[in-house]
């Protein structure tokens, strides 16, 4: 029996052309429902737009996909973009449905992409299926790549904003006033710690207790060093201990910790330099001994 490949190929495409008109039909045919644009998130939003002249470009035609598609993304899923935007920050103001909205748009550019450069090659079907989930994968390997710069960054500021606290703590001010002043006397102000803060703050201000503002720092910044010292205040304010005795103690623990994690990765980095110095190595060779080898099979 002989393969006809070129109605194979027919059959591809056509399949394909099913599959993407029947999930614009879901897609179209979905409820849909407008996200608040209060809050933290909301200036994220007028930040983004602000600063980012390609995303104010698309920003509409993301949140219409986003409330398209907010009838099809299950409750799980919904939980599990919404970790991902908040441990970034409140990526560029994006709600979860907008976050998958971008997903879905990238995907369809993946289509296109894999179309027009499969023409060039004569195999559409093939480019299809590597650009597709290649593009659509942008806004995940962005957005989590700000959460885990952020995440950096709010560990390495966060022991010296405790040693602030500390000393304005024993100064004679609260809890309240030693936040106050990390945001007021940071280098950075758009730091993320700083921000962090700033989110405290914020809360307690609107009367929030201490406690749910912490618990609130801890779930924004699911890192070790972060809930440590949330778990730390918390306890030392429940049980009425010296809150500022507490925070010296976490500040010289973190730095501790960040001088055992420096000096590990010290240790690692020889190890990790062992494959790309004998790859090295074995580059230098051949282009020592190649030459001669030609030489002496010219010679003979």
């Amino acid at each position: 029996m002989i393969l006809d490949w070129q109605a194979l190929r027919d059959a591809f495409v056509a399949a394909m052309a099913a599959a993407l008109a029947c999930f614009t039909y879901a897609i179209a045919s979905a409820p849909s429902r407008l996200a608040g644009r209060f809050g933290a998130r909301g200036f994220r939003r007028e930040q983004a737009l602000a600063r980012r002249a390609v995303f104010a470009a698309v920003e509409p035609l993301i949140r219409w996909m986003g409330a398209r598609v907010s009838g099809l993304a299950s409750d799980g899923l919904v939980a599990w973009l919404e970790t991902q935007l908040r441990v970034a920050g409140d990526f560029a103001g994006l709600t979860a449905d907008e976050y998958a909205g971008s997903m879905v748009l990238c995907a369809g550019g993946g289509v296109l992409l894999g179309i027009a450069s499969g023409l060039s090659i004569g195999n559409p079907g093939l480019m299809v299926v590597l650009c597709t989930p290649l593009v659509a994968a942008v806004p995940y390997v962005v957005v989590s790549g700000e959460g885990q710069r952020r995440m950096q960054q709010v560990r390495r500021g966060l022991p010296g904003a405790i040693d602030l606290m500390t000393l304005s703590m024993s100064a004679g001010l609260d809890f309240p006033g030693a936040v106050r002043q990390v945001v007021e006397k940071a280098t950075s102000p758009d730091a993320p710690i700083i921000e962090e803060f700033r989110h405290i703050l914020s809360g307690l201000r609107l009367g929030r207790t201490r406690k749910q503002t912490l618990l609130d720092f801890a779930f924004r910044a699911p890192v070790a060093s972060v809930r440590e010292f949330v778990a730390a205040v918390v306890q030392a304010e429940e049980r009425g201990n010296p809150l500022a005795q507490v925070l010296q103690i976490q500040a010289e623990m973190l730095r501790r910790g960040r001088t055992a994690n420096a000096e590990e990765a010290a240790a690692k980095a020889g190890v990790s330099m062992a494959a790309p110095l004998f790859l090295l190595f074995v580059a230098i060779m051949i282009l020592i001994m190649a030459p001669m080898i030609l030489k002496m099979k010219t010679g003979l």
